[in-house]
């Protein structure tokens, strides 16, 4: 008898993957909505970050919230927060 975790990981993965999705939306909503009332895009950006750092650190911790930040960097140099925005 074997048993088979791959179907249940691969829909927890595709759950939150989704679950993420849907966060992004509502972020994104609340950007172009916070633009329509004429705030700062840097202004919202700095909330956000703000408002985002608060809540990992009451989730996770003060030290788990630092070692996130500390790959931030290199993470915005590598271009994973970069959007082709010509597109639009």
């Amino acid at each position: 008898m074997t048993m088979q975790f791959a179907p249940a990981i691969s829909a927890r993965a595709a759950e939150a993957e989704d679950q993420r999705q849907a966060a992004m939306s509502y972020v994104s909503e609340a950007f172009a909505e916070a633009r329509l009332d004429g705030l700062d895009v840097d202004c919202i950006a700095q909330a956000a970050v703000f408002a985002s750092f608060v809540e990992m650190v009451a989730t996770y911790g003060e030290e788990a919230a630092a070692v996130f930040a500390e790959r931030l960097a290199e993470r915005v140099r590598a271009g994973e927060f970069t959007v082709d925005r010509s597109a639009h």
